[in-house]
């Protein structure tokens, strides 16, 4: 048999060798380097939604992270300047329902507004060292070194500056809308943060059956009377509390 030979190993042992190859792209400042390449070209920005810095980081972070760094890939090599500044939503309740759980809920009841606020400052920062070795360990290119965070204090400033700006053009207005409340963290719920169980319930997956009456709607003349026909069609509730409202299914010939 004849076999090349390579210098490439039986095994792939990726678990060693990734490491080594993250290692020389972080010495040789891969990322920089491409930056510089690059430079004063047409600029390709992917604005990154920030993860929250409320723990390590899961499967949906390294889809969410990939995904983009391919695409900022691509970008790169069609010659685009391609400026990648990762970040961190560093407020919010899943940060502080994090330091809830820690301190548990009757202390986190007595300690005061200032010091949860350091508590999950503090949390936070830790956090964000976490995800950011996690983030590096699956190869995305990015400045690592100066991440924007929303803790510092020239955002709020920035976030300030735009309201003003949009007050000033007549785009905001008070009103009402319905939301979803959370009576145990006493704020407001995102839809994305509403999770419904399975609910099993006879009443729920029943179908009810409508027989109609359907007339031609030609006006009578003489005594005969319009053509009539009967249909049954399925009228499926939509709730248990909707199966006496679900409206009757009709259909025009």
């Amino acid at each position: 048999m004849n076999l090349p030979k390579t210098g490439f190993p039986m095994r792939a042992g990726l678990s060693k060798s990734e490491p080594k190859r993250l290692k020389d792209w972080q010495d040789n400042k891969v990322y920089e380097q491409v930056l510089k390449k690059n430079e004063g070209h047409k600029k390709f920005v992917l604005h990154d939604g920030p993860p929250y810095a409320n723990g390590p980081i899961h499967i949906g972070h390294a889809m969410n992270k990939i995904s983009k760094d391919m695409i900022n890939r691509y970008w790169m090599m069609q010659g685009y300047e391609v400026p990648y500044v990762p970040g961190w939503d560093c407020h919010g309740q899943p940060i502080e329902h994090k330091v809830e759980e820690k301190l548990g809920t009757e202390k986190f009841n007595q300690t005061s507004t200032a010091k949860i606020r350091e508590l999950c400052n503090k949390f936070a920062v830790e956090n964000i060292e976490l995800q950011k070795a996690g983030f590096r360990r699956l190869g995305v290119l990015g400045d690592w070194d100066n991440p924007y965070l929303t803790l510092y204090h020239q955002h709020d400033a920035a976030d300030i500056e735009v309201f003003k700006a949009m007050f000033d053009k007549g785009m905001i207005y008070r009103g009402h809308k319905p939301v979803h409340w959370c009576k145990h963290c006493h704020t407001a719920l995102a839809e994305a943060e509403i999770e419904y169980s399975d609910e099993t319930s006879p009443s729920a997956s029943r179908t009810s059956t409508a027989r109609l009456t359907l007339s031609s709607g030609r006006p009578r003349r003489g005594p005969s009377p319009p053509t009539r026909q009967f249909l049954s069609s399925p009228v499926p509730p939509t709730s248990p509390l909707s199966t006496t409202a679900a409206p009757r299914s009709c259909s025009r010939t």
